[in-house]
């Protein structure tokens, strides 16, 4: 393996940086500074309990009430839904 140089793990940034979730967000997240990896997770963890992942496409996510203001529509693929969290996340300016 290389070495870069750099340490490893331990850097604020990118997807371990924290981030401030919108309210809509917050109201499935929480309205703590959490880093971007721990908000997918948590949404993920959302979309499971409430049975959201469509039963013939599971890469379709059919948004409930509280999904759907973060959405912005009633259904959202995973792949899609990664840009429609950014909308909802804040970077902390350090």
């Amino acid at each position: 393996m290389e070495k870069t140089g750099k340490p490893a793990g331990g850097a604020r940034g990118g997807i371990t940086a924290p981030v401030t979730p919108s309210p809509e967000l917050a109201a499935i997240v929480g309205d703590k500074d959490l880093p971007r990896s721990e908000v997918v997770s948590k949404v993920w963890e959302y979309i499971k309990k409430h049975d959201l992942q469509d039963a013939k496409d599971r890469r379709q996510i059919n948004a409930d009430a509280t999904l759907e203001k973060v959405f912005g529509k009633k259904s959202a693929s995973m792949f899609e839904m990664n840009k429609h969290l950014s909308a909802h996340l804040t970077a902390k300016k350090g």
